[in-house]
This record gives C-alpha cells, sequence and structure tokens, in this order.
C-alpha cells in the first residue's frame, strides 16, 4: 500500500481501494457540451452486441451508488467513494472480493453530484482537512465519470493544501485495481512483454532473493514458471510510453486496461520511470513516487505553501472477443488501438469545457529548433527528434525532479519543428534535450502562456557542450545505459521467453554478473581496440567479496596521446544514466593520487535493484590541463568509491575526451 508521510508519522495516504487496490485520482469537469461529447464518445465495438447502449444512470441507493450506462457498471460505496464493484455486460463482479469495503481507503468523506443527464454522470467524494483533526492536511475531492455508450470509466482526483496547513512530504499517489486472481492470468503492458502471469500463491510459496519484491518461484502452480524470477519491477516503463496496461480473463475472456490520454499531471517528465502492472492480478496508474529518482522527487510542503493540483484523468477501459480464450493478446491490440480515441476526446473535452476548473487551454509552438554542435563551425542544424517540454520554472534538467506542477512534453519532427498543445496557463521554462547528444537545454527567458492563447517562440538554439575536437568517445548518448554489454542472468534463474525477445536488462541479478566476468580484477578498456558493446558492462557496481562484504571497483582507461599533449587543454565530458548511493572519483596516471574529480555523494533512484537502464541524468564536463597528461600511453581511472551493498553504482551514458585536433 502507499503512504503518505508527515514528519516522523507514517499516515495512511490519500489513496483509496479499488478491489484491493489503492488509488489517487484525477478529474474531469465537462458542462455545456452535451453535444460535442455525444459526437466524440468511445464507442464500444467489442462482441456481444446484444447489450445496446443506452443514457448513463446512476442508482442511489442507502450505501451505494451505481453509474450505469448499459455496458459497464460501476458500484461506489456511500459516503466514502470506494469501488465496490465493476462489471461488464452482464458480468460478475470483476474486482478482487475478499477485501471488506470499509478496508479500502479513506473514509469520512462527503458525497455529491455534479452532473446527471443521458450522456453523462459526475460524482464527487470529498474530504476537507480541519486543524487538530488526525488526517492527512490535504482537502482531497475524487471524481467518477462515465459516458453514454462508453465502455469504461474516467476517474481523477483534485488535491489542495492551504496555507499555514502542517509541513509534510507525500511519497506515493497511485490508482490501483486488484482483479479477480482466480480469473485474470495474462498481462499485457506492449506488444513485446505480455505472458501468462504468475499466482499471488506462487510468490507466498517462493523463495525471497536479495529483496521483498524479487521471489524466486520454486513450485508455481504453472510448472512452465518455475525457476523464474517474479517482481513488479521487471514490467517498469518510462512515463513516456505508459499509455495502456493491463490484463485479460479467460473466463469470462474480458479485458481491463489501464489507458492515460496524458502524461502533464505526472512528476519526474517524460523519462521518470514507474510501476505499471504486475502480479496480484494488479493494475497501477502511478501519480507520485521515488520510484528510479528517489527521496527528492517525493512532494514536500513547508507551513506556509499553497498547492493545489488535479491527477489525471485515466480511463478504466473494459473489452471482451471470445477468440481471447485462445489469443488473449487480441484485447491488447484492441486496447492499444483505442488509445488515440482516447486522446482525442480527452484534447476535444479540453478544447470545449471548462476544465480543471482553470482557464482554456493555450498553445506553444516552434517554427524550428536547432542544434549548434561545432566548436569550430557554429553553423547550427535542426534539432531532429529532439525532446522539448514546458515545465515550471528551473534550472536545466530541473523538470526531472519536479513533482508540484504540470509538464508538458513533445518531440521535434525532421526539421526540428514542433507544437505543444493544449498547455494550461501559467509561467513555465522551456527544456529539451537531443538524443545523440549530450546535456540539457533551457531557453533563455520563461514563457508565459495565457487563457486561450496560441505562444510562438523563435531563436530556440541548443549550444550542446563542446571544448575542442573528439579525441574518443564511449557510448551513446541517449541517457541510457543500453548499449553497453548487458549479460545473461545467472543460471540459476530461468529466463522467461516472451514470444518476440524483450529489452535484456530487463532480468533479475545482472550485478551479480560482473564478478563472472571480472573474477580476478576490474574493467580495462582500450581506446582504438576495445568495443563498448562487448567490454564496457552496463553498470559499474561494487565487487561481492563473500559474507556480504563488497568492496569498490576501479575501472581502467587506456588511449595514447601524440603530437605535444603538454600544450594543450583537453575536456572529459562524463555523461551518467543512473546513480545510486554512489560516488565517482576520476584519477589521471596515478591510481594513487588525490582524485582530479568526484562527483560526491550522488543518486537514489536504484535502477539497477528495479531493472532499469537508467535513473536520473547526470552530466559533468571536467577539465584536464595537459601537464597532466603524456605524449604516449595515458590512463584514466574511474573509481566508484561507496562500497555499502550491492546496488551501489553508476551507469554510465557517455564518455568523451574533446582537445585539439592533432592530438
Amino acid at each position: 500500500m502507499g503512504r503518505l508521510w508527515l514528519g516522523y508519522y507514517q499516515w495512511n495516504l490519500l489513496v483509496w481501494w479499488v478491489g484491493l487496490g489503492v488509488v489517487v485520482q484525477l478529474r474531469l469537469l465537462v458542462a455545456d457540451s452535451q453535444n460535442s461529447l455525444r459526437d466524440m464518445v468511445l464507442e464500444d465495438n467489442s462482441d456481444q452486441t446484444d447489450f445496446i447502449p443506452h443514457g448513463v444512470h446512476l442508482i442511489q441507493q442507502n450505501q451505494h451508488v451505481v453509474m450505469s450506462n448499459g455496458i459497464v457498471n460501476v458500484t461506489l460505496t456511500v459516503p466514502d467513494g470506494n469501488v465496490a464493484s465493476v462489471t461488464y455486460k452482464g458480468s460478475d463482479n470483476l474486482l478482487e472480493t475478499q477485501n471488506l469495503e470499509d478496508n479500502r481507503g479513506l473514509i469520512g468523506m462527503n458525497y455529491k453530484v455534479i452532473v446527471q443527464n443521458k450522456d453523462q454522470t459526475e460524482i464527487s467524494f470529498t474530504t476537507t482537512w480541519a486543524v487538530g483533526s488526525g488526517k492527512v492536511p490535504l482537502n482531497v475531492d475524487k471524481r467518477f465519470v462515465m459516458l453514454r455508450g462508453s465502455p469504461g470509466f474516467y476517474t481523477y482526483t483534485m488535491l489542495e493544501r492551504l496555507r499555514g496547513w502542517p509541513a509534510f512530504y507525500i511519497q506515493e499517489g497511485r490508482i490501483v485495481l486488484k482483479l479477480q486472481e482466480n480469473k485474470f492470468h495474462y498481462m499485457a503492458m506492449s506488444d513485446e512483454r505480455q505472458r501468462n502471469m504468475p499466482m499471488p500463491v506462487d510468490r507466498n510459496t517462493g523463495r525471497v532473493l536479495d529483496y521483498p519484491e524479487a521471489v524466486l518461484l520454486t513450485n508455481p502452480t504453472n510448472p512452465d514458471l518455475k525457476g523464474e524470477v517474479d517482481d513488479k519491477y521487471l514490467y517498469s516503463c518510462d512515463n513516456k510510453d505508459n499509455k495502456v496496461h493491463g490484463w485479460v480473463s479467460n473466463d469470462p475472456p474480458v479485458g481491463v486496461w489501464m489507458i492515460t490520454p496524458s502524461n502533464e499531471f505526472r512528476t519526474g517528465g517524460p523519462l521518470k520511470q514507474d510501476l505499471t502492472s504486475h502480479v496480484g492480478p494488479t493494475i497501477l496508474s502511478m501519480f507520485i513516487s521515488t520510484h528510479y529518482a528517489g527521496e527528492d522527487i517525493a512532494i514536500k510542503f513547508e507551513t506556509q505553501e499553497y498547492w493545489k493540483k488535479v491527477f489525471g484523468p485515466v480511463y478504466v477501459y473494459l473489452n471482451s472477443d471470445v477468440s481471447a480464450k485462445n489469443n488473449p493478446s487480441v484485447l491488447w491490440n484492441d486496447a492499444k488501438k483505442r488509445f488515440p480515441d482516447i486522446v482525442l476526446i480527452y484534447n476535444s473535452l479540453r478544447m470545449t469545457v471548462i476544465f480543471f476548473r482553470m482557464p482554456m487551454p493555450s498553445h506553444f509552438h516552434i517554427p524550428k529548433a536547432m542544434l549548434s554542435l561545432g566548436y569550430k563551425n557554429k553553423q547550427a542544424v535542426p534539432a531532429a527528434s529532439a525532446y522539448v517540454g514546458l515545465a515550471p520554472p528551473g534550472v536545466a534538467g530541473s523538470w526531472q525532479l519536479e513533482n508540484k506542477g504540470y509538464q508538458f512534453w513533445t518531440q521535434t519532427d525532421g526539421s526540428g519543428n514542433f507544437l505543444i498543445k493544449n498547455v494550461i496557463p501559467g509561467t513555465y521554462s522551456l527544456f529539451a534535450w537531443v538524443p545523440g547528444t549530450i546535456g540539457d537545454y533551457k531557453h533563455a527567458s520563461d514563457i508565459t502562456i495565457t487563457s486561450g492563447s496560441n505562444v510562438k517562440a523563435n531563436n530556440v538554439v541548443f549550444e550542446a557542450p563542446r571544448k575542442g575536437a573528439t579525441i574518443w568517445e564511449i557510448g551513446i548518448p541517449d541517457r541510457t545505459a543500453a548499449e553497453f554489454f548487458i549479460p545473461d542472468p545467472s543460471p540459476a534463474f530461468k529466463l522467461h521467453k516472451y514470444p518476440t525477445p524483450v529489452e535484456k536488462f530487463r532480468q533479475y541479478g545482472l550485478w551479480s554478473r560482473y564478478n563472472d566476468y571480472h573474477p580476478k580484477t576490474d574493467l580495462v578498456y582500450t581506446i582504438g581496440q576495445s568495443d563498448y558493446r562487448k567490454d564496457w558492462f552496463f553498470a559499474h557496481v561494487t565487487r561481492n567479496m563473500g559474507n556480504q562484504q563488497f568492496q569498490s571497483t576501479t575501472w581502467i582507461i587506456l588511449f595514447d596521446l601524440k603530437n605535444g599533449a603538454k600544450g594543450s587543454n583537453y575536456t572529459l565530458q562524463l555523461a551518467l544514466a543512473s546513480a545510486n548511493q554512489a560516488e565517482l572519483q576520476v584519477r589521471l596516471n596515478n591510481p594513487n593520487s588525490g582524485p582530479h574529480f568526484t562527483t560526491g555523494l550522488i543518486g537514489k533512484d536504484n535502477a539497477l535493484a528495479r531493472h532499469g537502464i537508467h535513473g536520473l541524468y547526470h552530466f559533468y564536463s571536467i577539465g584536464i590541463a595537459g601537464s597532466q597528461l603524456v605524449d604516449g600511453r595515458n590512463t584514466i581511472y574511474l573509481t566508484q568509491a561507496r562500497n555499502q551493498g550491492p546496488f551501489r553504482e553508476v551507469m554510465y551514458d557517455y564518455i568523451r575526451l574533446e582537445g585539439h585536433a592533432n592530438a
């Protein structure tokens, strides 16, 4: 279960249970646009067409309220707003029924009908904090929306705190659906990552490995899974890719999917990684978490700080197809195809009605973003495929830890053009980064977006970090370590065979393989001879000495210089894809000298243990005087100096030595 933390006190969070799951949710307000809404509604095209969509009904009972549109029924408790049941086309309850209705999260809420007509129902469950209350110091308004003819429902929440309320912080906020475990066995989150999953009991009978989330399946109900490792972090993905995921039941053949049409409310920007679906069967929509980033991204409030934010909406989509009994991926394919329709409805609602109780959203347009790469040739080229975003004001790269406001991101086309639509009015910094290029861009001036405006900016030129000609380089500057050598997992763990191969780093225990490939001495990489795809281990980890003892490791880069090294200055451009409680020290030609450069203690993203290939991006431009190098063979020593456990690590993104052109 997620938690809110206040000082040293642990508070049950402002999430609520759906089935056995917890929920934090978001807001969608629709008014005075019923004709547009009816035209845009997502129609149900799955089988069992004898269920004819009719208007939306709200059935109020003593302790429950039911939203129904003839396709989906959602039953919620009153006044708490906990989801007690979800049915689809006459099915039984698809949610887990073993959890008591009074054990699903926040209590003491007020119930209110916001909109009720044949085309739409929206209901609200609110709680207001009072001084002296033992509850979390937040006002909470969680909403549920059902539309005519739509095979699912929307949900979102508004959170607000007033000035003068107690200081506290939020580590995690999420939506969770806990489905019937005896029905839902097939999970899908991408074209590659979909499979029959273990049962919850398999985790109970298995063996816990290096941390509680990772369990070796020793006696699973499906014998084919014996020897595999189950870990919810195996199914994480970047925010930018977290669009559709869910589960399929074999009886009846029904799919339940979490569809997120927009990411502006999530913390950490497009590259923040987080959980999706996992054994339970559980479906998550993570809005706030410290996963892959650390405590620095937790939302921390001071006493005099006012804050309000809307999280969502997300759409819970249900579908069915009789062929899914033998081929459950057909329901994944259908859900994936529905995503553009959900986005269209979402944006239409934002453009045509009062949404978020904020002014009309606006557009931000740049005709061409440019990239300057050369240290001599300043001729800029189009910044093709660049990630460009508006986020709350900060320094370059601060969007990675931004958590209180909204972020709006897109990618440029081949000519550097881009358009960011539906921006909530406010003041933002313009940020960017370009695949294949080191560093972060921030526009010199902040940008104010007003209600209903179309804002255009010119002269967006990213001058990428560069001090001299490239002498040598290791890796690809893409903010991940995916291009480096990634080993097979230990033979002690069975490798799950997906129909289509998945990224190799998504396996348990890869950190332990460093000892196998470098049993006595640490990694040595020779420029001009070594190949980073084969010879550069994907994570700079500690060495396991046995008996829970670990040793710092020093990697060596060997390279030759000629033509008067002492008369020139050099720059080591060092980009890290991840760091976890690590300190990277750089030494030049003498392993026993004091470090020429140290990062100090950095990183809390724990990406290695969570099967990630990146966490937070770190970039360092390290000057080197020519007097510190020699003509002929030179050595750079990279020491990861912290050794308290197996997960103290850095992952390199890219390393480049720059100097005069003839070196």
